[in-house]
């Protein structure tokens, strides 16, 4: 079928957006899936976070490619949740080549009047979440001296922002730690890499929240608002579709991404031209 024939992929946040994405997209590859999300409400976002219902639609749309998907409700935050999904997936298939660390959060507040709890979920789910899922595959894979290791952060990880230094500290954060984690598992066949997009066209973007966020000088901007300011903006500068993140992932676990290893893969339309 195609260059990841027969690979068993495990997907948090895979419910919709960047996640499904993700998982259709290594579907239509060969590869089998193992699907996780949260799936119910985290207080204080300004979005409604994916459902049962999305999960299972992830489930059924990969499996009309012609693959096998498991969905699994679990929570990043759970080290012991993570473990139970890795089991699962080997108990399924017997193995697990690639992970995706797709699962994140977003939302906004001032430094100075964040409260300690907003601040611990960004960090518990973008950062710690990340560290869980990586920690739940490494031994299978490092027993079977192989592995595609993939986290999505974000280009905020490598610019400030205001109303949303959390996100960003905690996608700085993953940055660290795919670096330090390719130099301690290339010994064994296991490439670990981030993938940095700018703003997708998810529900974590496509909210109110997010509008005032970015167009500070309008009262109540509208998605209509919002569209028009990013098509004044540059060529290319338009939202990312999750399919185009898919695509620079598929590089990554594909059959001519293994030279790739301890890298930040920025996806930007064009930001990364003000970044050092």
């Amino acid at each position: 079928m195609g260059d990841l024939d027969d690979r068993v992929a495990v997907i948090t946040g895979g419910a919709r957006g960047q996640g499904r994405a993700h998982a259709l997209a290594l579907a239509r590859a060969g590869a089998d899936i193992v699907v996780c999300d949260t799936a119910q409400p985290v207080s204080g976002l300004p979005y409604a976070l994916s459902t049962p219902e999305d999960l299972g639609e992830t489930a059924g749309l990969v499996e009309r490619i012609g693959r096998r998907c498991v969905a699994v409700p679990a929570d990043v935050r759970s080290l012991e949740q993570m473990r139970s999904v890795a089991e699962r997936a080997i108990d399924e298939f017997g193995r697990i080549d690639i992970l995706i660390a797709n699962a994140g959060i977003a939302s906004q507040s001032t430094i100075a009047e964040m409260d300690e709890q907003m601040w611990r979920d960004m960090i518990d789910t973008n950062l710690t979440g990340v560290f869980h899922s990586f920690r739940a595959v490494l031994p299978h894979m490092i027993e079977r001296r192989w592995g595609r290791i993939i986290a999505i952060s974000s280009c905020l990880a490598r610019m400030g922002l205001a109303n949303v230094g959390h996100y960003a500290a905690s996608k700085w954060g993953v940055l660290g730690l795919v670096k330090s984690l390719s130099l301690e598992v290339a010994e064994y066949g296991i490439t670990v890499n981030a993938l940095l997009p700018a703003g997708v066209d998810t529900d974590m973007t496509q909210n109110p929240a997010t509008w005032r966020l970015m167009m500070p000088d309008q009262e109540n901007p509208t998605k209509e608002d919002w569209m028009a300011f990013i098509a004044s903006g540059p060529p290319n500068g338009d939202l990312i579709q999750p399919a185009e993140v898919a695509e620079a992932m598929l590089l990554l676990v594909g059959a001519h991404g293994r030279h790739f290893n301890g890298e930040a893969v920025t996806i930007s339309a064009g930001l990364s031209a003000n970044m050092s």
